[in-house]
Order: C-alpha cells, then sequence, then structure tokens
C-alpha cells in the first residue's frame, strides 16, 4: 500500500526536509493587522515576528476548513495514494484534528487522523518518523504503533520572554491554569502526551537554566531539535549549555515556531523538542 503524509504548518519542518520526505503541509490562518494570511504561504516567520513586536492588537489564528483538507486528500489519492495519514498539532490546543477527521470522512480513500499530542517539532518528530516508515514498506498499522509509542518519549520544552501574549490566548489556556495574577515571571511551557503545563521563574536567566535542566533530568536522548521565536542566538547559546551533556547527539535541527504559535506565545521564546530513549 502507497502510504502519504499529510501534517500542519505547526510542524516546523524546513521546506528542505518536506520535500525530501515527501510530506504534504496543510497551512493554517494567521489573521494579522486587518489581513488572513497562510502560514508559510502568504507571510515569512521572520515577517511575522518583527511585525508582532511592533503592533499592540493579538494576533489569532484559525483553522482552513474541511474543503481545504478534503481537497489535499483527493489530490494525494490522484497521484497514487492508497492510504493518508494525517498528523496534527494537539487537540488541546488547536481544533485541526477535529476539522481532518471530518474531511476523512469523505475522502477518496482510508484516511487516519493522529492527534499528535504536540506542537512544533514534535509534530515534525511524528511527520517524519511517519514518513520513514512508510518509504520503508510498513503498513498503517505499524507506523501508528510505533507513532503512539515514541510520542510518550517526545517533550517540547521553550522558555518564554514574556507573559503578555500567552495572557491574552485563549487557544493557550491550558499552558497558563494556575498562573494566578503573576506578571513578573517567565513562564516556561512544556507539552507531553498531549498534556500542556507550566513553571514559572523569576528571571530569564534562571528560565532558561531549567529548560536544560529538565532536558538533563529526561536523558538518556535519542533526538533533539532547537525552537524558537526568531532568538536564533538565544537558542544556540542554550544549546552550548547543553551539547555537553549530550554529546552524542549532532549539532541539531533549529526552527522557527510557527506563527500559529507564536501569536500565543510571542517572540524570544527558546527551547527543545527531543525524544527520549526510553
Amino acid at each position: 500500500m502507497t502510504i502519504k503524509i499529510v501534517t500542519d504548518s505547526t510542524c516546523d519542518l524546513p521546506p528542505s526536509l518536506l520535500e525530501e520526505w515527501d510530506i504534504t503541509v496543510i497551512p493554517l490562518y494567521i489573521n494579522f493587522t486587518e489581513d488572513s494570511y497562510l502560514d508559510g504561504v502568504d507571510i515569512t516567520r521572520v515577517e511575522f515576528y518583527e511585525a508582532l513586536a511592533e503592533v499592540e492588537e493579538s494576533p489569532t489564528t484559525a483553522v482552513p476548513g474541511v474543503d481545504a483538507f478534503g481537497e489535499v486528500y483527493q489530490r494525494l489519492a490522484d497521484q497514487g495514494a492508497e492510504e493518508i495519514l494525517s498528523i496534527h498539532i494537539s487537540s488541546a490546543l488547536s481544533a485541526t484534528s477535529e476539522v481532518a477527521q471530518k474531511a476523512a470522512e469523505d475522502a477518496p480513500v482510508p484516511v487516519r487522523v493522529l492527534d499528535s499530542g504536540q506542537l512544533s517539532l514534535g509534530v515534525g518528530f511524528q511527520a517524519l518518523r511517519a514518513a520513514e516508515m512508510a518509504s520503508e514498506g510498513k503498513d498503517m498499522a505499524r507506523i501508528v504503533e510505533v507513532l503512539k509509542e515514541e510520542g510518550r518519549r517526545t517533550y517540547v520544552f521553550a522558555a518564554l520572554d514574556t507573559l503578555k501574549y500567552l495572557r491574552k490566548s485563549g487557544r493557550m489556556n491550558p499552558f497558563i491554569a494556575g498562573i494566578g495574577s503573576l506578571l513578573d515571571v517567565k513562564p516556561i511551557l512544556r507539552m507531553n502526551q498531549g498534556k500542556p503545563s507550566s513553571e514559572l521563574v523569576r528571571t530569564r536567566k534562571k528560565s532558561l537554566q531549567r529548560v536544560v535542566d529538565h532536558v538533563r533530568e529526561l536523558a538518556p536522548i535519542q533526538e533533539i531539535a532547537l525552537v524558537h521565536s526568531n532568538a536564533p542566538q538565544e537558542a544556540e547559546a542554550l544549546w552550548e549549555e547543553l551539547k555537553t551533556f549530550v554529546s552524542d547527539q549532532p549539532h541539531p535541527l533549529s526552527a522557527i515556531v510557527t506563527p500559529v504559535i507564536g501569536s500565543h506565545i510571542g517572540p524570544g521564546a527558546v527551547g527543545f523538542a527531543f525524544r527520549t530513549k526510553a
């Protein structure tokens, strides 16, 4: 069976990897400065973050309609797909999987929709793994089984530079439960198995160190990547703090977090997406 992999633009995979592994991305919408943009199509990530720092109005985000997913599934079927695996951002943060499932009901070939339980490269790891296994001829049941097992070992930790954008967010409310009225804090976000949570520290330096500590506590690491919201130098500095501890890992992939997430966490966030060995 020919299995094709679909994901959404929150996966944060660079175009080169998407092309190499023949992964199809459905872009989500960013509503910003009185315009609506398709993520990664109508506005670049750097352009978005530079604009975000200059405006007071908070962007909003939206999932494309059922037709957008249906058109992708139809196109892939026309190109020879016999089955489709559609992997998306955690349902705790977005309705993307729900919309994909509705489209799957009328798709011309069987479509399995998988809630990744993740965001950013936590989703990207799963899409890449699925594409790799599909290229090896593994069947759908085996691919989904492996993704679910590896998903339990996949984490995203990120230190935010400000609480401002998160407080205004409706989509990201699960992250800020229990934060209360504290303002002068630096939040650390954690995502694992669809369960978003947060931790608060008082300074930027301490928040960055806590992210590194969390990775160390969960070692040994099988795969790791840097994620940041237009803060590449700080992300590299964070890697410098960790690299001797994970000396068996090559320099990691570094991805700018999608504006779909950046709208809610703001610029300056840095952290890691990683999968543990056990």
